[in-house]
């Protein structure tokens, strides 16, 4: 019965230009457990345990808004007949909604919500309408209490499963990368709000993503983490003590890092309004640009070794790595960046003779015929990379040679994720697509509010199709895509189609994914109405 209840339907979408999306006020789900016996919890739940079900139906619900809720002994399931087709049925499983998932009664709410009793407990889910403004903000207020450290957007571990309160941060491989994501975000809301706070936090983040190239050991080389003296100690990864002994820095920094720092200098430099820290950012711009020309397209780490992923160089791209067209294209963007943000044409020069001198645009283009494995962080890089060649560049003759393809090649795997980021980005290079942007959009409405990463399980359902094809990293895949908030939670660099996952609420994801399409969509024009 509950799977019945789940046969999705499918339309095809049609969309004749990329046309901005109309935001508007939409229900965000939010949950609150109760103990059997607690005041709030209805009469109607109250009553004495009932016997087993004899099949999967097991209770009937109307909401106020005229959704029927069916409880099941595999979760819940909303129907709503006069939604959108994609968003007719829900499907509430697992500690992200429920105590547990066997449903045992229901009993609707004044406001279009839901008390479910289940076999341990009772949940209330509650559809509370806001816009996508007031969602950002939770995410801001997430980010401030629970993953702040020393500037840094942090990962949180969790002491007590789903307890926010036990929250203790912790290093990070990418911590350069998510932290330029999260001050991006803050300079394309700045942009947008005028807002002081914004302001502040795009200041603040910046200058804790600069630090990580002032603190390493080596200027030009930035770290990938850093923690103080008498801070807990790391468990992995390559750590080196500074010279006065107070701070103990992570090196082997890969691509993903440099990335994410030119990203962030790129936005920041354009969008922020302070003198003083677009100096500091051209400074460390120059000195990273210049690391990397002077060792020969590479980095090199404190130790004197190259990095495990830092590799820009003819000599490695001559043996047609699979990530050669990745790496061709993320150099040709920092180059263009650093000829960009500090004026010097030692930059633009070399970036003119790497693009076509040496054979790094048509490199770029070779993406699909190169490709082993579809790589999800590796489309983070190059999204992110494309945003800031498609800001800079004016040459039409490299756009539509080149850079344009090779962001086609991108797209065919992406555009069937809804992904809003890398949808607005694209838009960005292909401004004259027809996009459906819509659907981007409907991601951002549903991405969960709730961060923690409780265990979700997806591969059973019947009316999910799971792929023959296990993917780069030997887990399940779906063929299909689910709402994000029947997804265990992610980053953008994590394949959408994996429907299993979660830690059993030992963590909680700092929520920034949400942050940086959403105010980068309000600032290109492609979400208004807010």
């Amino acid at each position: 019965m509950l799977f019945k209840i789940l046969g999705w339907l499918t339309v095809a979408i049609v969309c004749l230009a990329a046309q901005p999306v109309h935001l508007a006020i939409q229900p965000q789900k939010f949950r609150t457990f109760y103990a059997f016996g607690e005041p709030q919890v209805p009469a109607a739940l109250q009553k004495p345990t009932p016997p087993p079900p004899t099949g999967d139906l097991t209770a009937i619900a109307v909401a106020s808004d005229g959704a029927v809720w069916y409880g099941t002994s595999q979760g819940v399931v909303r129907v709503d007949l006069m939604a959108g087709t994609r968003d007719r049925h829900q499907y509430f499983a697992g500690k992200r909604y429920l105590p547990d998932d066997e449903v045992l009664r229901l009993a609707a709410d004044l406001s279009a919500g839901m008390w479910v009793r289940t076999r341990t407990g009772v949940s209330h889910i509650e559809l509370r309408p806001m816009t996508l403004m007031a969602k950002a903000a939770v995410f801001e207020k997430r980010i401030h209490e629970r993953h702040d450290r020393h500037g840094l957007v942090a990962p949180s571990s969790l002491v007590t499963a789903g307890d926010v309160n036990t929250n203790q941060t912790r290093d990070d491989d990418n911590d350069g990368l998510w932290t330029s994501m999260y001050a991006a975000a803050e300079c394309f809301r700045y942009a947008v709000t005028n807002s002081p706070e914004a302001l502040a936090n795009a200041r603040r983040a910046t200058e804790a993503v600069l630090f990580l190239e002032e603190v390493a050991g080596k200027r030009g080389f930035p770290a990938r983490s850093f923690i103080r003296k008498g801070e807990r100690m790391p468990q992995d990864g390559q750590w080196h003590w500074t010279g006065d002994g107070q701070y103990y820095c992570k090196g082997d920094t890969s691509s993903d890092e440099i990335v994410g720092h030119f990203f962030l200098y790129c936005v920041a430099t354009d969008l922020l309004p302070d003198a003083a820290l677009k100096k500091r950012i051209a400074g460390t711009t120059a000195r990273i640009m210049d690391h990397i020309l002077d060792h020969s397209y590479n980095l090199i780490d404190v130790t004197g070794k190259p990095t495990t992923w830092g590799r820009w160089s003819p000599d490695y791209f001559r043996q047609n790595p699979p990530d050669s067209p990745l790496n061709s294209m993320e150099l040709l963007s920092f180059l263009k960046v650093a000829a960009h943000i500090t004026g010097n044409p030692r930059y633009e020069k070399k970036y003119r003779k790497a693009a076509l001198d040496m054979g790094y645009a048509q490199l770029a283009t070779r993406y699909k015929e190169l490709r082993e494995e579809i790589n999800y962080s590796d489309e983070e890089l190059a999204m992110l990379s494309f945003y800031c060649l498609f800001r800079y560049e004016k040459d039409e003759d490299l756009l539509n040679r080149y850079y344009r393809p090779a962001l086609d090649a991108w797209w065919e795997n992406i555009v069937r994720e809804d992904n809003p980021l890398w949808t607005f980005i694209y838009a960005r290079g292909r401004p004259n697509a027809s996009l459906d942007l819509a659907s981007t959009a409907r991601t951002l409405y549903r991405m969960p509010v709730d961060t923690i990463e409780w265990t979700v399980k997806n591969s059973l359902r019947k009316d999910v199709m799971m792929d023959t094809q296990l993917d780069r990293s030997r887990r399940p895949q779906a063929k299909s895509l689910l709402p994000r908030d029947e997804l265990p939670v992610a980053k953008w660099n994590s394949n959408p189609f994996e429907v299993d996952g979660g830690s059993d609420g030992r963590a909680e994801d700092d929520g920034a994914a949400f942050l940086l399409p959403y105010w980068l969509g309000r600032r290109h024009g492609f979400l208004i109405g807010e």
